[in-house]
């Protein structure tokens, strides 16, 4: 998770759809496990075409052969290059995911309109560091429903949490407990 320094500018790719009087809080790209079974279909492809080449396949047969993996290969190149600009953005107003190298899409939702949200891991994602974060809100149609392969998912759902459920320092003692004026106002 990336906290922007107070020195330091987020990436332009994201910065150019905050508006001005928002703050980010917080950037994270999808987790590197988005990019597995591109890979490893890659690599498979790779080892079938070494293997067959080597031993059975001669010619035209050949030819199409290698130009399928080169496919494989240029589908995986797509893939890396959309993650490296695919971003989630918490503001301090919206959570943004910004995703698409040639067609740029930009799902957001207002902190203020998302009233669930939940936070799952599977079993491979608590392997490997990553979850997903389901957003609701009062709408029909949600821009922003599913998150998936957020990296340090834990902190970032705490973190968000944390600004849609504010509390107030002044109405909690140092342990968390309500203070005895808040308990007696109702709170």
């Amino acid at each position: 998770m990336h906290r922007p320094p107070s020195d330091k500018r987020s990436p332009v790719i994201i910065s150019k759809y905050l508006l001005p009087r928002e703050v980010e809080v917080a950037w994270v790209h999808q987790h590197r496990a988005v990019l597995i079974a591109p890979t490893a279909l890659t690599v498979a492809g790779l080892l079938v075409a070494l293997i067959l080449s080597s031993t059975y396949v001669h010619g035209l047969l050949n030819d199409v052969m290698w130009g399928a993996w080169g496919l494989l290969f240029l589908r995986l190149a797509w893939k890396v290059a959309n993650w490296a600009v695919d971003y989630f953005v918490v503001t301090s107003e919206r959570l943004l995911l910004t995703t698409g190298f040639l067609t740029r899409q930009v799902n957001m939702m207002p902190l203020s309109k998302v009233t669930e949200m939940r936070f799952q891991r599977t079993l491979p994602g608590r392997l490997l560091g990553y979850g997903e974060f389901i957003v609701e809100s009062a709408g029909p149609d949600q821009a922003l429903r599913h998150v998936r392969f957020i990296p340090y998912p834990e902190d970032l759902y705490v973190l968000i949490c944390g600004m849609l459920f504010p509390s107030s320092a002044d109405d909690e003692d140092d342990e968390g407990r309500p203070t005895e004026a808040t308990a007696d106002a109702g709170f």
